[in-house]
């Protein structure tokens, strides 16, 4: 009984030996580190949904985004519907606006260091 549980724990870890030195061995053989797959940066999603509104109780507005460009699409109804598509990424106005700040309403002359409040030195 011993004897074919220890033969069988020696298949089992002479068989994973194999497919690491394989593993290895074909990172080595590519040119690139067989680890690399595992630690590389995530790249960036091509696709995402930017925003979703909802229409009534069973329908839904959603702006996607592939690859810098944008779809509106309504789900939800019997059949999903691209609405628009082909949208651009949201520009910035040209100019913007000078706001002037509201004037004061009360303006006191500023206190110098270590004065007492309503009080002279």
């Amino acid at each position: 009984m011993w004897d074919l549980l220890y033969y069988l724990v020696l298949i089992v870890l002479l068989a994973g030996a194999l497919v690491g030195g394989a593993w290895l061995l074909r990172g080595y053989l590519s040119g690139t580190s067989p680890t690399a797959g595992f630690f590389a940066p995530r790249p960036d999603p091509r696709i995402g949904v930017i925003e979703q509104a909802s229409v009534d109780g069973r329908r839904k507005l959603l702006l996607i985004r592939r690859d810098d460009v944008e779809h509106l699409i309504m789900t939800g109804g019997p059949v999903d519907v691209v609405l628009e598509t082909g949208i651009g990424p949201r520009r910035s106005p040209r100019t913007a606006e000078v706001v002037e700040p509201p004037a004061t309403v009360f303006s006191r002359a500023p206190r110098g260091f270590g004065q007492a409040a309503g009080g002279e030195s």
